[in-house]
């Protein structure tokens, strides 16, 4: 069954990042999430070549691990979970979509085809794919063609300049069975504003040819407050969340909470011991630095603490260094 037709909208999705969205982060999000609002994770972008690459796959397949309490949570708490693919050979796009549907448990397929990267958009893929709208669109069918399950589109309004009218036309040619449009062009990264009159714009299209796809915006969203002004104004069937993540892991919350320092304590460590669990001497732990601000902030003291577990060595002593600042809390 297709999902997108009958989650509880409006969507509130965390986006796929890459070395950020991996089944230990998604665990922590949901975990300090409420019930009404996250309902859809992506996982991290998975390279079709490097999924069918004799030494290449090693190297991404650890992007699609689920862990068991992963879906145990996401059962309980009516999440959905997409896995996010990304190339420009169609061939070699249904290789990977029939692999996922065979060997995981997830609920749908979406195709990249908005990531700017220069060293991404060098190899004719993702938000380049725009320059290239049969191959797109043959993208999309050859995915539908190879899985039971749902095939959506993440894209991009344009490369130079917003081209949101004619390539979402054509996207929707290929019936994907939702699309999330991050509201910048190719060029404008995530340096400019996102412009989410194309949303509007987008919405417009879809209209005017009768069709029902779901559409979700995306950029620049930093509150649970600003999600539902941009739903009330623009009108998406949803809203993804990704950078604003950074700012606020408890973003998925409303009203926004105040975060005690015991709880970011307490979540850094949960991540941590999860992390150990989950990816111990398969990932280097220095991958945990980057969440070290998104929990220890806004506190006094948090600066300095900050800096001593970005000088730990090992994950004992990230844990040592953490459990000692909340137990003197408690005391």
């Amino acid at each position: 069954m297709n999902f997108w037709q009958y989650i509880r909208k409006p969507i509130y999705a965390l986006a796929p990042m890459e070395d950020v969205t991996d089944t230990v982060f998604r665990e922590i999000v949901m975990s300090i999430s409420d019930d009404n609002h996250l309902n859809m994770l992506f996982a991290e972008f998975t390279s079709v070549d490097g999924l069918f690459h004799p030494i290449g796959k090693d190297k991404v397949s650890h992007r699609l691990k689920i862990n068991p309490s992963e879906m145990e949570l996401m059962k309980k708490k009516g999440v959905k979970i997409v896995a996010q693919i990304w190339g420009n050979d169609p061939e070699k796009f249904a290789y990977a979509a029939k692999h996922i549907t065979e060997n995981y448990d997830y609920d749908g397929i979406d195709i990249n085809m908005g990531c700017p990267i220069r060293k991404i958009v060098h190899q004719v893929a993702c938000s380049e794919l725009i320059r290239f709208p049969d191959l797109a669109r043959e993208i999309i069918q050859a995915t539908k063609e190879a899985t039971h399950l749902p095939v959506s589109v993440k894209t991009r309004t344009g490369i130079k300049e917003h081209q949101t009218e004619k390539w979402i036309s054509n996207v929707l040619q290929a019936k994907p069975d939702a699309i999330t449009l991050h509201c910048r062009t190719q060029k404008m990264l995530s340096e400019k504003p996102a412009e989410w009159e194309q949303i509007r714009i987008a919405i417009d299209v879809r209209n005017s040819l009768s069709q029902t796809t779901p559409l979700i915006g995306n950029g620049d969203i930093f509150t649970i407050d600003d999600a539902q002004m941009k739903i009330d104004e623009y009108k998406p069937d949803g809203v993804m969340i990704g950078r604003g993540i950074f700012r606020n892991a408890w973003i998925f919350n409303s009203p926004q909470k105040v975060v005690a320092k015991q709880e970011r304590l307490q979540t850094l460590i949960n991540h941590t011991e999860l992390f150990r669990k989950t990816w111990e001497n398969q990932k280097s732990h220095s991958i945990l630095k980057k969440f070290y601000k998104i929990y220890i902030s806004e506190f006094p003291g948090s600066a300095e603490l900050r800096s001593k577990l970005m000088a730990a060595p090992t994950l004992d002593e990230v844990l040592s260094i953490a459990n000692s600042e909340l137990n003197s809390i408690e005391i």
